[in-house]
């Protein structure tokens, strides 16, 4: 129930950010709600995504494991829409779990997945969204108009997703 509040009342919340003559400008303040393992993995099986780990495992203290603990909801939100819209096979190779590059939107802060490439995923990506500039470290960058952000890391994609493009 609390999560249900939660997701309820958190998005009417609005924030002044500047006045124009006449004109009152708000933004909504956005919330992150994080979710369980369990609670992401029966979403991510209805979408028919699936997901696989070189340790064959769900531990997110485990580098080897692919974890959705604490994963954002517009991160898994985000995975079944680019399921949906595409109609390409999604498979999540990495998650939550230890072992990935620090920061704020990061995957131990619930903003990534990577995926496997395939050619139907990859040419959704490449012929959908907005080629943009390299990453600092070289890979190429696709952005979609929801700002989520697909990275060609050359074995599988790193996404990163700020809303759920839904």
């Amino acid at each position: 129930m609390k999560s249900f509040l939660r997701r309820v009342t958190v998005p009417l919340v609005a924030l002044i950010v500047g006045v124009l003559p006449g004109l009152l400008v708000i933004e909504q303040a956005s919330a992150v709600t994080k979710m369980t393992h369990s609670q992401a993995a029966s979403i991510f099986s209805a979408a028919g995504i699936t997901w696989s780990s070189s340790g064959g495992c769900s531990d997110w203290n485990n580098s080897t494991c692919t974890s959705f603990t604490n994963i954002n909801d517009s991160t898994v939100y985000g995975a079944r829409t680019l399921k949906q819209a595409s109609g390409c096979a999604v498979n999540i190779t990495g998650g939550t779990e230890t072992g990935h590059a620090s920061g704020t939107y990061s995957h131990r802060n619930g903003y990534k997945v990577d995926i496997s490439k395939g050619t139907c995923v990859g040419n959704y990506i490449k012929n959908t969204f907005t080629r943009i500039a390299n990453r600092g470290d070289g890979y190429p960058q696709w952005k979609a108009a929801s700002g989520n952000i697909y990275c060609d890391e050359g074995n599988h994609w790193d996404i990163t997703y700020y809303t759920c493009g839904c």
